[in-house]
């Protein structure tokens, strides 16, 4: 079984640095409940979106991953997926979830990512900080790329 969490510093220092800034209105600004609420909901999203945890469970034949604590979490069975294959993600996809022009999009940092097309179509990149062992993982569903020219 192969399991990794890649933790979202990227995210981390982007919410630290809003909260300064909320932080300091309500030092020249006094105690105000709408600011308050505002430094709350930033601090849910950064339990939220801690990190990025990818798994291969070879017995069951799947493949999840899931924000912080099971927010948001995929599982794809093996015969469901068509092929993996690593990739580089750029600045367009951005962080966090979301829909591009590559497919579903699943990082927390960095740009390295295992692109993973199911049967039907779908495609998602997830990104990852452990790129060799998550590819020597899915090994079974890697796409040889010399035998696809």
């Amino acid at each position: 079984m192969y399991r990794n969490t890649q933790f979202a510093w990227v995210i981390w220092l982007l919410l630290a640095f809003i909260a300064s800034f909320t932080t300091l209105a309500i030092y020249l600004t006094g105690t105000n409940i709408a600011f308050v609420g505002f430094l709350v909901i930033l601090a849910i999203v950064a339990f939220i979106f801690y990190g990025l945890t990818v798994e291969v469970n070879q017995q069951q034949q799947t493949l999840s991953w899931w924000f912080g604590p099971s927010v948001a979490k995929i599982t794809l069975k093996f015969d469901d997926i068509d092929y993996v294959q690593p990739v580089k993600n750029s600045l367009r996809h951005g962080l966090g979830m979301r829909i591009s022009t590559d497919g579903w999009v699943y990082t927390v940092a960095g740009f390295d990512a295992l692109e993973v097309v199911m049967k039907d179509g779908t495609k998602y990149r997830v990104g990852t900080n452990d790129k060799t062992k998550l590819v020597a993982a899915m090994e079974s569903k890697l796409i040889n790329k010399q035998s696809a020219e």
